[in-house]
C-alpha cells in the first residue's frame, strides 16, 4: 500500500511538473478567495465571455463575483462595460464611455460619492466579494492607499452633510408652492408639506443658508421651544420664528399659513 501511494504521488508530481513546464499557472484553477489580490490584467480576464474563468467587477478596488447578474453584466448586457475592471466613476456619473469607465473619483461631488457608497453597499449585500484589485485603491500587499482613504473621507463627509440636510428638512420642511399668471406666487404650509409628516402646520418663511446666494420657502413652527431645545423651560413659546436664518415674506401676515405674492 505504501509503495502504491508513493507511485501515485510520483505520478501527480510528474504531471504537475509537465504542466508547469508548459507555462501553466496553478492559481488559475484555485477558486478566488475573499482575500486574494488581483492585478488589472487578471481582473480583465473575468468578463464572462466564452472561455473566461468568471464574471467580476470592482468598486473602489473591491472585487465582486457578479455571475448571478450575468444578464446585466455579461456580454451583451446593459452594464457589460463594468465587467472585468474597476469603473467606480461610472457608477456615480452614468458615463459608460471609455473615458467614464475609470476608477478616478477624485473630482466627484458629495452626492456622487453617496452614489458610490450606495453601489458598494449593494454589491456587498447581493454579491460575493472575492478579493481586492491592486492599483489605485490597494497596494501590492492589499493595504489601503491614500486614494482610498481620501475617497472614504469624502464619503464620510457626504454622509454627514446628508444627515444635516435631513435634520434641517425636519426642522424646516419645504413649503407647498404654485404659480399662476392670474394670482402670482402662492406659498402655504400643511402637516404634510415638503413630504414631512408632523403634528404642526407652521408658517411660510424665507430660509437663507450660509454660502447660499438665494433663499427657499420653508414652514416654521410657531410654538414651543426652539429646535434642539426640547427641555428648555426658558423660551418665548415661539418655536423657531426667531431663528436668524429666517426672513418674513413682505406683505404677508406674520402668522398666516399661506402667502400670496402678486406680480
Amino acid at each position: 500500500m505504501r509503495r502504491g501511494a508513493a507511485a501515485v504521488a510520483a505520478l501527480l508530481c510528474l504531471g504537475a511538473a509537465c504542466l508547469l513546464g508548459r507555462g501553466f499557472d496553478p492559481r488559475a484553477w484555485l477558486p478566488l478567495r475573499r482575500g486574494r489580490l488581483l492585478s488589472g490584467a487578471e481582473l480583465a480576464r473575468y468578463r464572462g465571455a466564452p472561455g473566461d474563468p468568471g464574471l467580476y467587477l470592482a468598486v473602489l478596488g473591491r472585487v465582486f463575483d457578479v455571475e448571478r447578474g450575468r444578464k446585466h453584466y455579461g456580454p451583451g448586457g446593459a452594464y457589460s462595460g463594468l465587467a472585468g475592471r474597476d469603473a467606480t466613476r461610472a457608477f456615480a456619473t452614468g458615463d459608460f464611455s471609455a473615458a467614464g469607465l475609470v476608477d478616478d473619483v477624485s473630482a466627484l461631488s458629495p452626492g456622487q460619492m453617496l452614489s458610490v457608497q450606495s453601489w458598494l453597499s449593494f454589491y456587498s449585500d447581493h454579491y460575493e466579494p472575492v478579493g481586492k484589485l491592486v492599483g489605485r485603491f490597494y497596494d501590492e500587499n492589499g493595504a489601503p492607499t491614500e486614494a482610498l482613504r481620501q475617497a472614504e473621507d469624502a464619503i464620510e463627509e457626504a454622509l454627514k452633510f446628508q444627515a444635516e440636510s435631513e435634520q434641517r428638512k425636519q426642522q424646516f420642511p419645504p413649503c407647498n408652492s404654485e404659480w399662476s399668471s392670474a394670482v402670482g406666487s402662492r406659498f402655504w404650509c400643511s402637516k404634510q408639506s415638503g413630504g414631512v409628516s408632523r403634528d404642526w402646520t407652521g408658517v411660510p418663511r424665507k430660509l437663507f443658508l450660509p454660502g447660499s446666494r438665494g433663499s427657499r420657502c420653508v414652514c416654521v413652527r410657531t410654538t414651543g421651544p426652539p429646535w434642539g431645545q426640547p427641555d428648555s423651560s426658558e423660551h418665548r413659546d415661539r418655536g423657531d420664528l426667531d431663528n436668524p436664518q429666517l426672513r418674513e415674506y413682505s406683505g404677508c401676515p406674520p402668522l398666516a399659513e399661506q402667502c400670496v405674492l402678486r406680480q
